[in-house]
């Protein structure tokens, strides 16, 4: 549950994770040519419910056939001190570049899950008070199968000096359509790039770029692999488990770094990109994603190692051609003070 404060200042957007967590917040700026100030307090939450007020859940997930009409609720909590009129609204979600989920400006018009729901366009809530709100939700006959996000807000306009702010909280809601599930993955943009050390000793590392797109209908979890291999051996490298939690979402893509240490520049580095996805959320009977690999060669030359060779190989004849020097130089010392001969010397 997350509960919002309206504020008379410009907001930036917020946004939440997606995985175990409901809610959104997004603000949305317009200008205005007039400044009242109001509702400068006020407080509310909105979460998942059933008729009879909250219950428990963090998400609404459902799976719809095509045709198929479901009421479902949400609870609206009027944590301040006075009465307050809330806007309600839905429409499509989204998920960032870095995988954290969103929903489409209430301007925006929903093309996708969002239009599919229906909610009131406004509740008036007493101070103190939660108010359970319907979101019908109707699946067109010739809906595609598969996952289309949405999402349903209650927002609050407040204003300060000439600038309005919309502040929004809400519930997401994950919407299947019932058919043919598709779980794929397609791997691209693989970029491998070395850098070394100037310690001949100490080896360099390989940062790989690369991109990762959900071309199925489904949302995709990725756990992401990245292997390297010269002459003297092999490197691995994994996604951390809070970069796997991260959604792909049906026709969404996502770009991922990894750095991986302990590549000696001897050559020819290979590298491989592994990508094994797997459903969002709970798994799907029947449905495995196809593990994706796109290999890739950087070259590495050992420029510091071949340093150290030049010097271990010039250093005798630099000392022999020192040594020469110093005594060419004390034969003439000798010479110039008559000291006597040089072999006398």
């Amino acid at each position: 549950m997350t509960t919002s404060r309206s504020r008379g200042a410009l907001a930036h957007l917020a946004v939440l994770p997606a995985v175990g967590v409901a809610l959104l917040v997004a603000v949305l700026v317009t200008a205005v040519t007039f400044a009242t100030p109001s509702n400068a307090d006020t407080t509310w939450s909105v979460v998942p419910a059933n008729a009879d007020g909250p219950d428990g859940r963090s998400v609404i997930d459902l799976e719809l056939a095509g045709g198929q009409q479901v009421v479902e609720h949400v609870a609206v909590v009027n944590r301040s001190t006075q009465p307050v009129d809330f806007a309600i609204d839905a429409n499509d979600g989204y998920l960032t570049s870095k995988g954290y989920f969103d929903m489409r400006p209430s301007d925006a018009k929903p093309t996708d899950g969002g239009s599919w729901i229906a909610v009131p366009e406004k509740v008036t809530i007493a101070a103190g008070a939660t108010s359970v709100v319907p979101v019908t939700v109707s699946i067109p006959q010739n809906a595609t199968p598969g996952d289309h996000p949405a999402g349903v807000t209650a927002s609050l306009e407040t204003v300060s000096g000439q600038v309005r702010v919309q502040n929004r909280v809400g519930v997401r809601l994950n919407i299947r359509v019932t058919g043919d599930y598709v779980a794929k993955v397609a791997v691209s943009d693989v970029q491998a790039e070395y850098t070394g050390s100037w310690n001949p000793f100490a080896a360099g590392s390989v940062e790989v770029t690369y991109t990762v797109a959900n071309v199925g209908n489904v949302r995709l979890v990725a756990d992401n692999r990245v292997l390297t291999s010269t002459f003297v051996g092999e490197n691995n490298w994994s996604d951390p488990s809070a970069a796997k939690a991260r959604e792909l979402m049906p026709g969404g893509s996502r770009t991922f770094v990894a750095r991986v240490p302990g590549a000696w520049p001897l050559g020819p580095i290979g590298t491989t990109v592994t990508v094994i996805p797997s459903p969002a959320g709970k798994p799907i009977p029947g449905v495995t994603a196809q593990r994706m690999a796109i290999d890739t060669t950087v070259w590495a030359l050992p420029w510091p190692q071949l340093a150290l060779l030049v010097l271990l190989i010039l250093a005798p004849f630099a000392v022999r051609l020192v040594a020469a020097w110093r005594r060419k130089r004390i034969e003439k010392l000798i010479m110039l003070h008559g000291k006597g001969t040089p072999q006398e010397a």
